[in-house]
């Protein structure tokens, strides 16, 4: 399996950025445009921020599919929560070039 060190310095990059509103919402918290944050985890869960073009995926749109059947529309974390563990999610997402 090759490592995609690009993206993953990309995706530290995107994540390390500053909010370029001035608003006073921790910079850990900012989400870049064509991206969205889901939470993901069995017991304590991890903030992952993806971006958009995951969700055409078969095997992640499953993910969500078991998310709505454990969840409903209720996200504890007030976002979208995957039921996974974090390894899983990690791998699945790498291999959609999601990282």
């Amino acid at each position: 399996m090759a490592i995609r060190m690009p993206r993953i310095i990309q995706a530290r990059q995107i994540l390390k950025r500053p909010l370029s509103n001035g608003g006073s919402t921790p910079a850990s918290m900012y989400i870049p445009k064509g991206y969205f944050a889901i939470y993901v985890g069995e017991q304590e869960k991890k903030r992952f921020v993806v971006p958009v073009s995951i969700l055409s995926e078969p095997r992640f749109q499953q993910l969500l599919h078991q998310s709505e059947q454990e969840f409903g529309y209720k996200h504890p974390m007030g976002g979208i929560t995957i039921p996974c563990s974090e390894d899983v999610f990690t791998d699945l997402a790498s291999r959609f070039g999601a990282f």
